[in-house]
Parts: structure tokens; C-alpha cells; sequence
């Protein structure tokens, strides 16, 4: 069910699917990820007795933007959030940027977190650098220094370019695709350069939680592509090995987003670990 709803004085748009143990779905991307794919993968588990709630950021997607768009203040949102429809403890899943925000928030309110499910991400931005030089190797058109160092430091003119230069970039996200695809991909988003802006501008340079992750208690299931370029793979392997109760799920076929690529595997993976943690008793 789509609603709207009023938190810390932005109206943010929710899906809310399903009923039993809350999962709170965090998308990636500030700027231009929104709350449909989370939606559409983890709304599966509503069949086994979940409750799987999905929704745009403040400054993403249809939600309102209002500053700051700081991991604190998204953060504070999703607490808002867990409260006021009253979840209890959640697992709390993030993709990509949305799995900073995962960790941020199991470190901040543990005892609202029965589980965490992390998909591409990292603890920190030490591998910005990496993506950068698989993304000039690439030899893809439209692909400049220059560009990676404006889109990557939060400096996007407007929503035309934040888009040009996200569709330069497009084709590294995935192992297989077709135009139509990228096309259809591309269209589907709706760009916020100011939030992406703050985002790497203000975010991203400061983000390394690495030495804080050995003392997340809840169990964690790190989920991540083989041939992701922007979150690799030994980002993932780092997490796995600093938090104590984590099991790490590499998928051989995928790029960035398993949960497209390989869905099968991936709900497969998602559901066994959903079962382990907070079972349901259908």
C-alpha cells in the first residue's frame, strides 16, 4: 500500500507491505535511487510473513527535500519512521549508499535491530579510488577524469547534468544489459542533484566506520556482485570480516546489483537469513 506520511517535517512516500516482523528497506543513490526497486525484490517476503516497508529519502524520489541530507538527519528519519508505525525491532536492509546508512544505523539504535542485510557496500570511502580507475579503464564514451571528479565530489550544475553524467557511467553498474535496458533504467529516475551534492560534497569525504563495526552485535548478511566497480567486492570482504556475527554472499554473475541480476539466489540468500533471525509463524 502507497501512503505519504509526515516525518521530522518532510512528507516522505512509503510502501508498506505485508504484515508480521518489520524489514525497512534503504535505497542508494541520494539523488536519483527510490523506494520501487526495494520494493518490488524484498516485497516477495511479504508471502512468508513479513512486513516490508520501502520509501524515498528526504531529497529522493517523490519524498519532499528539505537540508540537511546528512547521514544523522536520514537516519533520525528512519527512527521516526520505525516508531511512529509502530515496527518494533526491524531488520533494516541497505543497498549500496542505503547499507552506510544500515551500518550507521545499527551502531546508533541497536536495540531496535533484530538483523542487517547489506547489499554493495562499504564501511568507509577508501574505494572511491578503485572505482575511478575501473571506470577510466573502461573506456566508455563520455567517461573524463574531469566528470568522475565533479559527479564524485558533489558537483552537479543542475538535473540535466547530474543525469548525462550518470548515464556515462550507466553501463559499469551491470555484467550483462542491452540499450533498452539503460534506457529504461535511466528513465525511470527521478534526479536531485542538491541532494547528491550534499551527499558527496558533505558525506562522503568524512565516511570510515571501519574500527566501529566490531561492535555490531546484531547478525548480518553481506550480500555483494563479484564485478561491482563502484562498491567492490573487497569492500564487502572487510565488512564481513569486522562484524562478529556476519555470513558474506559473493554472486559470481552480477555486477552492482545482484538483486536484478541474480534474484533468485539473491531471495534465496535474503530469506534463509530471514528465517534464521526473525522467524515467522505461518
Amino acid at each position: 500500500m502507497h501512503k505519504t506520511m509526515k516525518i521530522n517535517g518532510v512528507t516522505l512516500h512509503i510502501e508498506d507491505q505485508g504484515e508480521g516482523p518489520a524489514i525497512v528497506t534503504l535505497h542508494g543513490g541520494p539523488g536519483l535511487g527510490s523506494r520501487r526497486g526495494d520494493a518490488a525484490v524484498f516485497g516477495a517476503f511479504t508471502a512468508d510473513g513479513y512486513r516490508v516497508i520501502s520509501y524515498d529519502q528526504r531529497g529522493n524520489g517523490e519524498s519532499e527535500g528539505a537540508e540537511p541530507y546528512s547521514h544523522e538527519q536520514f537516519n533520525a528519519d528512519t527512527e521516526a519512521l520505525r516508531s511512529e508505525l509502530g515496527l518494533g525491532k526491524i531488520v533494516i536492509a541497505g543497498g549500496s549508499y542505503g547499507g552506510y546508512l544500515a551500518l550507521e544505523y545499527a551502531l546508533k539504535y541497536p536495540q531496535n535491530v533484530a538483523g542487517i542485510i547489506l547489499r554493495d557496500t562499504a564501511a568507509s570511502n577508501a574505494y572511491r579510488y578503485t572505482a575511478h580507475e575501473r571506470a577510466m579503464k573502461s573506456g566508455l564514451p563520455g567517461i573524463t577524469q574531469e566528470m568522475l571528479d565533479r559527479l564524485f565530489n558533489g558537483q552537479a550544475k543542475d538535473n540535466d547534468d547530474f543525469r548525462a553524467m550518470y548515464s556515462a557511467i550507466l553501463p559499469l553498474y551491470w555484467v550483462k544489459f542491452t540499450q533498452t535496458d539503460l534506457d529504461n533504467h535511466l528513465n525511470s529516475i527521478i534526479f536531485r542533484y542538491e541532494t547528491h551534492n550534499w551527499a558527496f560534497s558533505r558525506n562522503q569525504p568524512h565516511f570510515n566506520i571501519v574500527d566501529r563495526l566490531k561492535t555490531i552485535q546484531a547478525p548480518t548478511l553481506v550480500l555483494c556482485g563479484r564485478h561491482d566497480w563502484i562498491t567492490p567486492l573487497e569492500a564487502s570482504e572487510e565488512i564481513a570480516r569486522e562484524i562478529p556475527n556476519s555470513r558474506l554472499v559473493v554472486f559470481d554473475h552480477s555486477g552492482h546489483s545482484p538483486q536484478n541480476e541474480e534474484r533468485e539466489k539473491f531471495q534465496s540468500e535474503v530469506r534463509k537469513f530471514l528465517r534464521e533471525v526473525v522467524p515467522t509463524y505461518q
